[in-house]
């Protein structure tokens, strides 16, 4: 699951085009590059620049999880409220049928991203996640979605897709596949050069205007004239001074283990490589690789004062011993597996936990993101959206209520910095209190749902 890294000797070496493009995209992660698929498959011919200040999937589009996923960081209800009830449904639809797109999109060209479709496996092991689970079946049924969202499982239907310790039921998710990111992201960014999209790493965007970038690459700052500007840059989004509080980077962690023998997988099951995650507060996700790992993360990681993101925030050895201990109490025949990896990065959120995708026909200028850790499949959905919308399309994507939203903004320094860790230490503080069946859990919960909009 190690992520392919750019040589720094080659960063900014690509020349830049002497000439104005049609579009610039800035970010070469998931949304910028299904932005610029879309865009070159609706209008052929157009010039299209992407360029990245790091490399080709550096963001969380190439270290995250490998959930490829139909689940949406805003709840359903969310959705109707800026819209109707029959809208979510047919975006929920929409990002189901999104999961198999991207499956054939994979197939077609070529793309070996260890592609398994198990569907996603949410184990509840206390009460309190046995009623969460509940309500996302509920839910469901609200908005006429049934098994084709999430299907109940007793406890002998859960072993025999999982045998997570202490799992009195779950919720089966078929609309998600576990792949393995970083080959995705790189194979879409082949597929777009050879359909003549130009896409350069190590050139930063110093300055943003309509219709005009300034950038810097090997020491050397340049105007770039476009029609259409795109701002794909996700967590990335908050160093922009402008929009310092329109997202938040959280960080979340990784790790893997060696190898797992043949025999301990009969122990814990997951033949099909479903993904899983349990019904705590403080996430967990986790996937068995195609070469017989597991590669496991969850948040908890802190919050960085300003929205700082730096390199040596992507390594954090407490969070990986708790990941650790974890998994363990997951599955506790791993209790002598060796973990060999451990890595992470920053997702973006919105104040309200909810996507969105911009476009100012005026100024040329459009953004998309803030998946808050779901953007495999949504980037896609969204870079969608974003291509149709640029084109002054309108589409049954267009249509959708992500398009023009706005999320209020986050609060100031230090506001922020104090409500994000506080919030992280809740939800921990309620999953151990829910693990032991103390008081006091359903008071600290609903505060916690109201502050992530939950």
């Amino acid at each position: 699951m190690e992520r392919p890294r750019l040589d720094p000797a080659t960063r900014g070496s690509t020349p830049l085009p002497a000439s104005d493009v049609d579009l610039l995209i800035v970010g070469a992660g998931f949304t910028g590059l299904w932005t610029a698929w879309f865009h070159s498959q609706l209008e052929p011919g157009r010039s299209i620049l992407v360029i990245d200040s790091e490399e080709v999937g550096h963001g969380a589009s190439g270290r995250n999880g490998g959930w490829c996923s139909s689940y949406l960081p805003m709840s359903l209800d969310r959705i109707a409220a800026l819209s109707d009830t029959s809208t979510a449904t047919r975006l929920q639809r929409i990002m189901h049928s999104t999961v198999d797109q991207i499956g054939d999109f994979a197939t077609r060209h070529g793309i070996d991203c260890d592609w398994a479709k198990g569907g996603a496996i949410t184990a509840a092991r206390t009460p309190q996640q046995e009623t969460r689970l509940r309500d996302m079946v509920e839910e469901a049924r609200r908005f006429a979605l049934g098994d084709e969202h999430v299907r109940p499982l007793d406890r002998n239907e859960t072993e025999r897709v999982v045998r997570m310790n202490g799992a009195r039921r779950s919720v089966l998710q078929p609309a998600c596949a576990a792949i393995h990111p970083g080959k995705l992201v790189h194979g879409l960014a082949e597929a777009l050069r050879r359909r003549g999209v130009s896409i350069i790493e190590g050139v930063r965007l110093t300055e943003l205007a309509p219709r005009v970038a300034t950038v810097r690459a090997a020491g050397t700052s340049t105007r770039i004239g476009a029609g259409s500007i795109a701002l794909c840059t996700e967590a990335w989004t908050s160093g922009f001074a402008d929009r310092k509080r329109g997202s938040l980077p959280l960080y979340s962690m990784m790790i893997a283990t060696e190898p797992i023998p043949r025999e301990t997988w009969d122990e814990i099951g997951l033949d099909q490589r479903t993904v899983f995650a349990d019904g705590r507060r403080l996430i967990i996700y986790g996937q068995r690789t195609v070469d017989d790992r597991i590669a496991f993360g969850g948040r908890g990681a802190s919050y960085h004062w300003g929205s700082r993101i730096e390199p040596r925030f992507d390594f954090d050895n407490e969070v990986a011993g708790h990941l650790r201990r974890q998994l363990v109490e997951l599955f506790p025949a791993l209790s002598d597996t060796v973990i060999t990896h451990h890595w992470g990065g920053p997702l973006a959120a919105a104040r309200d936990w909810t996507m969105s995708v911009e476009w100012d026909q005026r100024t040329g200028l459009g953004r998309a993101g803030n998946y808050v850790g779901d953007g495999v499949a949504s980037s896609h959905l969204a870079g969608r959206i974003l291509a149709e919308a640029i084109l002054g399309l309108d589409t049954e994507h267009t249509s959708l209520p992500v398009l023009g939203h706005r999320s209020p903004r986050w609060e100031p320094e230090p506001l922020r910095w104090l409500g994000i860790n506080a919030m992280t230490k809740l939800a921990g503080s309620i999953d151990q209190r829910e693990a032991k069946s103390t008081a006091g859990t359903v008071r600290g919960s609903r505060l916690l749902d109201r502050l992530t909009g939950g």
